[in-house]
């Protein structure tokens, strides 16, 4: 039997309706299948949903790579969708969306200026965020069809060869992100790169988390802690002043687990920084970087990265007039992202982390989501 035969790939019309079912259901389902999701001008989108034997499910869209669903049960055993998701493809390809789920590249975060130098080049790039580019400019991963290979059971790639002079960034990138589905209920990204002229790179996965699956409209309640005791400080436009901040008594300490809503008023705007991650990682994903906790559902989640750094954004930028699945308008921080990468505006930053990726040299990161139940 081929390995295609194996995982039974079905090819179905239209959009895959519930994202709940019973767990017997989801035991019966084990295993990859393949979705038509929409059309744009005469490219057909799909979504991929791997399925493990405990229940889970994560759907992903070859559009812009962009996770729609993380299925996982509460504690009494209830499977539901805990990522912020649009109900159709409209969603996705509308110019308000605020990067539900997508994978984000050429450079995750803000470069200050919407420039850097390379050398004694200056690359100029699209100012999208107040004069400086944010998540790769006006056209990043998250808006390009990416091509899909289905590894195994409960495995897929998805690779994208970005040209030379996209969105003003050099070289021929080439791009591969490995997603897996482990029977113990989690999702590991694993992603490298290559290019053939030295650039920039810092990737990232955008998935907006609410853990009680929209139960509750807002993330305020849930209980987050962070292993980083500083931040890279930033200015009203969330650029990074060079500078280090500690967390210690501050309302950016997340030491101890917290609820989010505790000192979120203490924020102009809300979290959305970059924390400053333990350098443990000598033996792989040592511990955890982050760990939410939401007290409606019982639900857990364990994130474990290779990176240096982590965003935590806190959904500032929703304001209702986005609806998601089952007519759900998402309010101001109705979901937030963890997203582990390098720091913003490295590359004009040289204390901080080496971002240029050079010919020869492979980029690479991994991250592992683990869902639990307390």
């Amino acid at each position: 039997m081929n390995p295609l035969e194996r995982i039974g790939v079905i090819l179905l019309l239209g959009f895959v309706g519930a994202c709940t079912a019973s767990k017997e259901q989801q035991l019966q389902e084990a295993g990859i299948t393949v979705n038509d999701y929409g059309m744009i001008g005469t490219t057909t989108v799909k979504q991929y949903t791997i399925r493990n034997k405990a229940g889970m499910q994560v759907s992903v869209l070859n559009y812009g790579g962009t996770i729609t669903e993380i299925v996982v049960p509460d504690r009494n055993g209830n499977f539901e969708n805990v990522v912020l998701a649009f109900s159709t493809l409209e969603g996705y390809i509308g110019d308000n969306n605020p990067y539900l789920g997508a994978l984000i590249g050429r450079y995750a975060n803000r470069i200050a200026k919407a420039s850097f130098r390379l050398g004694e080049e200056l690359y100029s790039l699209p100012p999208n965020n107040n004069g400086n580019t944010l998540h790769g400019g006006n056209y990043g991963f998250d808006k390009v069809m990416w091509d899909v290979n289905i590894e195994s059971d409960s495995s897929m790639r998805v690779t994208y060869d970005s040209p030379d002079g996209e969105e003003g960034f050099p070289g021929n990138l080439h791009v591969e992100v490995l997603l897996t589905l482990g029977d113990a209920n989690s999702l590991t990204l694993d992603y490298t790169a290559t290019t053939d002229k030295a650039t920039p790179v810092n990737l990232t996965s955008h998935a907006y988390f609410n853990l009680s699956a929209g139960k509750s409209a807002t993330i305020l309640d849930h209980e987050l802690q962070l292993y980083a005791e500083r931040i890279t400080e930033v200015n009203d436009s969330l650029i990074p002043t060079g500078k280090f901040t500690e967390v210690f008594e501050t309302p950016f300490d997340f030491l101890e687990a917290k609820s989010i809503g505790r000192d979120i008023q203490n924020i102009p705007g809300g979290y959305d920084h970059n924390f400053v991650l333990f350098e443990a990682k000598e033996t792989g994903l040592a511990g955890p970087a982050a760990i939410l906790f939401d007290p409606l559902s019982g639900r857990e989640m364990k994130l474990y990265t290779s990176e240096p750094g982590l965003q935590f954004y806190s959904g500032n930028f929703l304001d209702g007039t986005i609806t998601g699945k089952n007519g759900q308008a998402y309010v101001k921080y109705a979901g937030l992202c963890l997203e582990p990468q390098h720091f913003p505006d490295s590359p004009n930053q040289p204390h901080f982390p080496n971002t240029i990726l050079r010919p020869g040299e492979t980029y690479y990161q991994t991250s592992r989501f683990e869902f639990n139940v307390r």
